[in-house]
């Protein structure tokens, strides 16, 4: 079976706006997050969690981006979780938008979150 199904991608989008709703989340690598939000000009401590609503909103099990099977977190504080990414069309930021995630007992784990930077082909 190809891992994640539609069905699978859809629960984790409900688990993952659940999880948000209640202001559960935790951030991986704050540094990174926080140059990331400058460039997108948003302010990570005021609008974070109405950024992340907007943006799960928006997905779909068609905007996965991830691996498949789901690749697994090396990062200690979340090591051995599947990460889940997504590239949404983001009306606030007028462009589309890479979201990692994972998920863990309830909790959000952003991973990363950035305007999205297609690979270059190689020449």
């Amino acid at each position: 079976m190809n891992r994640p199904s539609h069905k699978e991608l859809f629960g984790k989008l409900s688990e993952s706006r659940r999880a948000v709703g209640l202001a559960r989340i935790a951030l991986l690598n704050q540094v990174s997050l926080a140059a990331d939000a400058i460039e997108l000009d948003y302010d990570i401590e005021l609008d974070l969690a109405k950024v992340l609503t907007e943006l799960l909103e928006a997905a779909s099990p068609a905007d996965y981006t991830g691996g498949r099977p789901p690749q697994r977190s090396y990062e200690q504080d979340i090591q051995g979780l599947e990460l889940f990414a997504f590239t949404v069309a983001s009306r606030r930021f007028k462009c589309r938008v890479y979201l990692k995630f994972a998920l863990a007992q309830g909790w959000f784990w952003l991973v990363s979150l950035h305007a999205d930077r297609p690979l270059k082909e190689a020449s």
